[in-house]
């Protein structure tokens, strides 16, 4: 079993690492992505040498692999000036150092013998400690950078297309998490319990098997994302230092409400923070100061809620013959999904709730 797992990790990963390389208008990230795959192919076929050669695979330093490249993928993805160096193979070095020495110690993937006082032990416990802490500062790292990416969006869209918002990426940080999580637990079950019938590798390979499905799949579809202008300020400095006083504040949000309310902005789909400046002929970031101070609310949450409002009143209305979806649309969402996601996390119910509720 362990070997088939092996070769159609291999396989897979030579597969989906060449078809993304293959991309056309190929990106940094598309490149990031594809030697990432092809170093995951090789710690495949590495696996596959050892259990020819030990008949068991040797000790796997994938964590110290997927967690630099994830970060490095992400960063590619949300920051526009980023650009690959060579001192971002800095980032490698803990992989192939203890991928080297697992090699010159015949360190085997066993974790019975974890605790067991040899040579060996050292290298066990830091190999260990290495990746828990790499782990947690590329998680943490990645993590954040998405989180702030999507917020940025919020400021910038009133409809948010997938392929911007990385909702796959935030997927994949879960998945890979409940992996590492559940990984950690494996192996307390096998430390402690020693008659376990749990096998280490083929936990740790086979969930390796599917990220790199995910990764092939995603990453494939994955499009050049739009990188937005406006930066969102930390707690401790936000609008601190602002130029805007208090009178030019009320002036700014009087306008841009009686602009969406007077002209029913929010109908239009493609209605942006770009539209809304040139409109109004206020800076975009004055205005994203003004929603978020003065409002308390950001772009995408503005719109919406006046795009909940209009399509409420439509689904109350006895002489509305449309259906939801198409209410939807005229109310200025663009995609059946964004539209129903958008209406539970404003109203705590479906669409079709409501109107069953309040509908004539």
């Amino acid at each position: 079993m362990m070997e088939t797992i092996v070769w159609v990790g291999f396989s897979q990963s030579i597969f989906a690492a060449i078809l993304i390389a293959a991309k056309k208008n190929i990106q940094i990230q598309d490149k990031i992505l594809s030697a990432w795959l092809f170093l995951l192919a090789i710690e495949f076929l590495t696996c596959a040498i050892d259990i020819h050669f030990w008949n068991t695979p040797l000790l796997s330093s994938t964590f110290l692999l997927f967690n630099p490249a994830f970060f490095l993928y992400i960063k590619s993805l949300t920051k526009p000036e980023f650009k690959l160096k060579y001192i971002h193979l800095l980032h490698l070095a803990p992989f192939l150092i203890f991928e080297s020495m697992v090699y010159i110690l015949k360190e085997k993937l066993n974790l019975d013998n974890f605790f067991v006082s040899d040579s060996n032990q050292w290298f066990r416990f830091t190999f260990s400690i290495a990746s828990i802490i790499s782990w947690i500062i590329y998680n943490f790292l990645s993590s954040k950078m998405v989180f702030y990416h999507r917020k940025k969006l919020e400021n910038e869209f009133s409809n948010i297309e997938s392929n911007r918002n990385l909702k796959w990426i935030l997927f994949l940080v879960v998945f890979y998490n409940l992996y590492c999580g559940a990984a950690i637990l494996v192996g307390v079950v096998i430390v402690s319990v020693p008659e376990t019938t749990i096998t280490q590798y083929i936990f740790n390979y086979s969930a390796l098997l599917l990220l790199i499905y995910i990764l092939g799949f995603y990453g494939l579809r994955q499009q050049k994302i739009f990188y937005p202008e406006i930066e969102i300020p930390t707690r401790k400095q936000k609008y601190q230092n602002s130029l805007l006083t208090d009178r030019r504040k009320t002036i700014i949000k009087n306008a841009v409400l009686k602009y969406i309310e007077t002209e029913k902005a929010y109908l239009n789909p493609d209605l942006n923070m770009s539209v809304l400046s040139e409109k109004l002929q206020i800076p975009k970031h004055n205005i994203t100061e003004v929603l978020n101070v003065e409002l308390g609310k950001n772009f995408f949450r503005l719109i919406n809620e006046y795009r909940i409002e209009e399509v409420k009143k439509q689904l109350s209305d006895p002489k509305n013959n449309y259906s939801i979806e198409a209410i939807g649309y005229e109310c200025g969402f663009n995609s059946k999904s964004a539209f129903f996601t958008v209406f539970k996390n404003l109203t705590g119910m479906t669409p079709n709730m409501y109107k069953e509720r309040y509908g004539n």
